[in-house]
C-alpha cells in the first residue's frame, strides 16, 4: 500500500482530503505561488478536525529557492513556531547554482528534528539528480518530493524510477506533479515508489476533489503496481510512448526547461 500526501491550502481543502482518505496532508498557503508557509491560525483549524499526520510548508516567498538570510532567519523562524504542532516539514534550498544548499538543509532540519523532513520539488531545479539525492539525504531529510526533474511526474518518470532504484530505501522518494487518478496506476507500476503527492484538484475547479481522492487512494492501494522489481527497459519505452501522445505530456514537454515557474505550475494544476 502506497503513502497518498494531499497538498491544501486551505483548512477546508485539507478536512474534505482527511475525509476522503488521505493519509497524510501537506499544508500550505498561495496556491498560486506553488505554496509558502500557512499560518498558525490555519494549522489549528486543521488540527481541529484531523488525525492523519500534518506536514507544514517552510518557504519564505514564491519564486526561485535561494534565499536571502532574512528570509533564510523567517524560515527557520517558522519551523521554531510550528513545531510543537506539526508532525513534519516541507522546504527545499538551493545555492546560486541550483545545487542543494547543504549548510542550510542541515540547519533546518536540525531546528526540526526529531520531526521528519521532506526536501520539496526545488530538487527539481538541481543538475545532477543522482547526486542531488545524496546530499539531501546527508543533511538528514526523510524524503524527497520530485517529478523526477522533468516538468511532471508523468514526463519524469524513468527517471523517477532511477531515483528509486537509488534510494535503495534509504530515503524516501515521494512521486509529485500532476499525479491524478488517470496516471498514478501507470506511475506506480514505472517507478515503484512507495508515496504519492497530489493537489487533487481537477481542471476548472478550485478545491480538493474528494472522489479524486479515493480514486488516487483506491488505485496505489493495488498491489500489482508496487512488484519490488526494477520497470524492465521495454516497459519503460511503452510508457514513454504512451505518455508522449497525451495531452498532459505534451504540454509538460511544450513547456520546456526555460518556462517560467508559475506558468509551469498552471499547466500542472
Amino acid at each position: 500500500m502506497a503513502l497518498l500526501e494531499i497538498a491544501c491550502f486551505t483548512p477546508e481543502s485539507a478536512i474534505r482530503a482527511y475525509d476522503a482518505g488521505a493519509d497524510r496532508i501537506e499544508l500550505c498557503d498561495d496556491r498560486e505561488a506553488g505554496g509558502t508557509t500557512p499560518s498558525m491560525e490555519t494549522l489549528r483549524a486543521v488540527k481541529e478536525q484531523v488525525t492523519v499526520p500534518v506536514y507544514v510548508m517552510i518557504r519564505a516567498r514564491g519564486g526561485n529557492f535561494v534565499y536571502t538570510e532574512a528570509e533564510f532567519g523567517r524560515m527557520l523562524d517558522d519551523v521554531d513556531r510550528f513545531k510543537a504542532s506539526a508532525e513534519g516539514f516541507v522546504f527545499g534550498v538551493l545555492g546560486d547554482g541550483n545545487d542543494v544548499d547543504i549548510e542550510r538543509t542541515t540547519q533546518l532540519v536540525a531546528r526540526a528534528s526529531p520531526l521528519p523532513c521532506t526536501f520539496h520539488r526545488a530538487f527539481d531545479e538541481a543538475q545532477d539528480q543522482l547526486q542531488a539525492l545524496e546530499d539531501v539525504m546527508g543533511c538528514g531529510c526523510k524524503a524527497i518530493l520530485t517529478s523526477g526533474g522533468a516538468p511532471n511526474a508523468a514526463a519524469g518518470a524513468v527517471s523517477l524510477a532511477k531515483l528509486v532504484e537509488q534510494a535503495e530505501g534509504r530515503i524516501q522518494i515521494i512521486v509529485g506533479g500532476g499525479v491524478r487518478s488517470e496516471n498514478a496506476a501507470e506511475l506506480a507500476e514505472v517507478t515503484k515508489a512507495k508515496a504519492y503527492h497530489s493537489s487533487a484538484i481537477l481542471e476548472g475547479c478550485a478545491d480538493v476533489d474528494m472522489d479524486e481522492v479515493r480514486q488516487l487512494k483506491a488505485l496505489l492501494c493495488q498491489p500489482q503496481v508496487h512488484a519490488a522489481a526494477s520497470p524492465h527497459p521495454a516497459q519503460q519505452a511503452r510508457y514513454i510512448a504512451k505518455m508522449g501522445s497525451s495531452a498532459s505530456y505534451m504540454a509538460a514537454v511544450s513547456a520546456g526547461p526555460n518556462t517560467p515557474k508559475d506558468e509551469m505550475e498552471r499547466r500542472l494544476r
